[in-house]
């Protein structure tokens, strides 16, 4: 009997996560299975072949989308035409659902069974993706459990399986080390901010610059501060180790190479850039301020279409706002230096702010990987069963 083969494409370092747990987990399952696709490091790691280099597809916002459109568009139907000719027992898209909806779409109609792995942010805009979803998808894997209402209209196979940095943080983070590494040195009382930019380009872009005038600004009323940036790979460290050393160099600040998570888990305050990393955070019940902005034209055009009143994740998750949200021309250290300074002294904030988060990390620990695996199996088991 031939191995089972399972197609898996994921678009970005959040995917590449996602999909690392779900390939260990199939494995367990399965031990003979193949994967093929793209992933990053890590689905690289468990043994994914990688027919397309993950870091092409990682592209954020409208106008830069654009600029890639026509080799994205090549990409995928290369892809496309590979698993047809050579057709998977069934296929997973990770997120990214501009790119991986339409190959969902395409090998469902070739008789591929296909599964999506994460919902897209219908509940905050674009609505009516449900029905492109349920055309292109036999199963839908849900992270939050307030997702599943927002398919009612069309009877989407869903499973919510919680989300596994719920299921690893902050059991895989080593506190003494990371304390060690970044707040060791420094003097007795200090406190620590840490500042995430993000980890595209564009993000460093438009938010390095003024999350380091703010630390600036921070520093000259609180002497007590230091701050420490983690790059997320070696380009975006020498991108910014170049701006701070020609414009901010008079700053208390350690710039390190990867290690967000680490730097998160010993900082008191956190100005962060919205995303992912904004969910971190919250499982590590940090207090933070939250910041965005993106090319002129592309904020216009999505701030027309969102719907939901909160772009982080922890004040949709709270239904709330915990965090402060600031964006476009807000974000200035006169703004994001008075927010940062209520996150780190403002004492009864920061024990209400430990306590609801607490409470949304005991509802995002579901083992999402092994149940995540669970739903594909069902669903693989019953395909290979008709055939």
């Amino acid at each position: 009997m031939r191995p089972l083969r399972i197609g898996i494409v994921a678009g970005e370092a959040s995917g590449d996560i996602l999909g690392a747990g779900l390939i260990r987990a199939l494995r367990q399952r399965y031990p003979q299975v193949e994967f093929e696709g793209i992933g990053g490091e890590l689905m690289l790691a468990e043994g994914c072949t990688a027919l397309y280099p993950l870091e092409r597809l990682s592209v954020m916002g409208l106008v830069e989308v654009l600029g890639r459109l026509p080799e994205l568009l090549r990409a995928r139907k290369r892809l496309v035409q590979h698993f047809i000719n050579n057709p998977p027992d069934l296929f997973i898209g990770i997120d990214a659902p501009d790119f991986t909806l339409g190959m969902e779409r395409q090998l469902k109609q070739a008789g591929i069974p296909t599964v999506h792995y994460v919902s897209p942010s219908v509940w905050a805009w674009k609505r009516k993706r449900i029905f492109k979803i349920k055309h292109s998808t036999d199963l839908l894997l849900t992270l939050f459990p307030f997702e599943a209402e927002v398919y009612q209209p069309t009877g989407q196979n869903l499973r919510f399986v919680g989300h596994p940095l719920a299921d690893s943080i902050p059991a895989e983070v080593d506190f003494d080390a990371a304390w060690s590494r970044y707040r060791g040195t420094g003097e007795e009382g200090h406190r620590m901010v840490a500042l995430l930019p993000g980890s595209r380009g564009s993000e460093i872009k438009y938010l390095a610059r003024p999350f380091l005038e703010t630390a600036r600004r921070l520093q000259a009323e609180r002497s007590d501060l230091v701050f420490v940036l983690p790059a997320a790979n070696q380009r975006r460290y020498e991108q910014l180790e170049q701006l701070i050393q020609a414009e901010f160099s008079d700053l208390n600040l350690t710039l390190c190479l990867q290690g967000s998570r680490e730097v998160m888990a010993v900082a008191d305050a956190i100005l962060i850039a919205s995303g992912t990393a904004t969910l971190e955070a919250c499982l590590l019940q940090k207090p933070m301020v939250v910041a965005y902005r993106m090319a002129g034209l592309t904020y216009s055009l999505y701030s027309r279409m969102i719907k939901s009143r909160w772009i982080s994740l922890p004040n949709v998750l709270a239904g709330e706002e915990m965090v402060p949200e600031v964006l476009q021309d807000r974000v200035t250290p006169e703004v994001l230096a008075p927010l940062v300074i209520r996150a780190l002294e403002d004492t009864e904030y920061r024990r209400r702010l430990a306590r609801v988060f607490g409470c949304i990390g005991d509802q995002l620990r579901q083992n999402a990987s092994e149940r995540a695996a669970d739903a594909v199996a069902e669903l693989l088991e019953a395909s290979v069963a008709e055939h």
